[in-house]
């Protein structure tokens, strides 16, 4: 294996590999702000060529899920320089992802005041939301976002990815994937708007595109990607008899933005129904990225065929904070303790073992 391990201009970064650690919430956000244990867990995995973290909230009503993070208060930005110094002082390169819940949450994750929105009054209907000290609660219906609200949503985004920055990170990413705010937008099952964010694809892929011109505007696009799953069903998604040439007029339109990346969540790997990502790295010329449960050799067989640039891997850098060097090695791999994926403390966290004083497989 050499490309996987080879290194790689990622716009005005160079990354050290070609291996990615994909974001994952991992729900260990007391109060919803950064800390010394997530400062430890992300610097544990910085010989990855590129951290990507947890999806974090631009907004109170972002914050869905209990104890995620988000980047919205002076506190929360002071928070994440802990992790972005960790992470810088081993010499790692991180993004910061982006993601409003938008109708996927629970009124009682978020702050006071905060509001559970979506594009249009669509129910989540057998997907269950865990808050502390009450369990799985059913997810009442979203409020439809008024036009004061959706200016309002990428304002948020816009001034939270200034709060990046101001906490160290070398970008963002914006998550456009799977069921959340954004790609709820997306989706014609999700979206049923009659009005400039509604309808047809242009109109869909609208709010997605204007929070990515003012992040871009704001922080540079060369500090910006954006995460997409074509065909994605998760959060309960119905996907679009249109779905390739939505994600055809996503990926030429995120091309003439001039983005570092794109983030492509690619479930063909597993079987699922697959993202066209030919089709998308043909339009978007610069960086692009898959995941999808890769391991080592299907990742190594993309790079090799030009077909992405970069391969995220999720739950084997979850379970094993030095996979760089068990790639590297050919060395066995920790499992994921999948009963401590979303509990708060270290357990399951910050304790994975890094493998030492094993023979090498020649």
């Amino acid at each position: 294996m050499t490309r996987l391990f080879a290194p790689y201009q990622l716009g005005h970064l160079g990354l050290s590999n070609r291996i990615v650690m994909a974001p994952m919430t991992r729900s260990r956000a007391i109060g919803n702000v950064a800390n010394d244990l997530m400062a430890s867990y992300y610097a544990q995995r910085a010989s990855a060529g590129l951290l990507i973290t947890e999806g974090t909230s631009p907004s109170p009503n972002g914050l869905g899920y209990s104890r995620i993070p988000g980047i919205f208060t002076t506190e929360q930005t002071e928070g994440w320089k802990k992790v972005t110094d960790a992470v810088h002082a081993k010499a790692g390169k991180i993004f910061l992802q982006l993601m409003h819940t938008g109708r996927v949450g629970h009124p009682a994750n978020l702050p006071k005041g905060g509001r559970i929105l979506g594009p249009s009054v669509v129910k989540l209907e057998t997907t269950k939301m865990w808050v502390d000290g009450q369990g799985l609660l059913d997810i009442p219906a979203a409020a439809p976002m008024t036009p004061e609200d959706i200016e309002d949503a990428i304002a948020e985004f816009i001034q939270a990815a200034v709060n990046a920055i101001d906490a160290g990170f070398d970008g963002v990413e914006v998550h456009a994937a799977n069921g959340y705010l954004i790609n709820q937008f997306l989706n014609g099952h999700t979206n049923r708007r009659k009005d400039e964010y509604g309808g047809d694809i242009e109109n869909r892929a609208r709010f997605l595109l204007e929070v990515v011109a003012g992040i871009a505007d704001a922080i540079g696009p060369e500090k910006v990607g954006v995460r997409i799953s074509p065909h994605g069903t998760f959060n309960e998604l119905v996907p679009d008899a249109d779905e390739d040439a939505l994600y055809m007029y996503v990926a030429a339109q995120l091309g003439y933005s001039g983005i570092a990346y794109l983030h492509v969540n690619d479930q063909g790997v597993k079987g699922e129904p697959f993202a066209p990502v030919k089709k998308l790295r043909a339009l978007f010329k610069n960086t692009v990225i898959v995941a999808g449960g890769y391991d080592a050799t299907k990742a190594e067989a993309v790079l090799q065929e030009n077909e992405a640039d970069l391969v995220a891997f999720a739950r084997t850098f979850l379970s094993n904070p030095d996979l760089v060097e068990r790639f590297k090695n050919r060395l066995p791999l920790n499992q994921p303790k999948y009963d401590l994926f979303y509990t708060p403390g270290p357990e399951g966290y910050v304790d994975y073992p890094v493998f030492e004083d094993v023979q090498i497989i020649a």
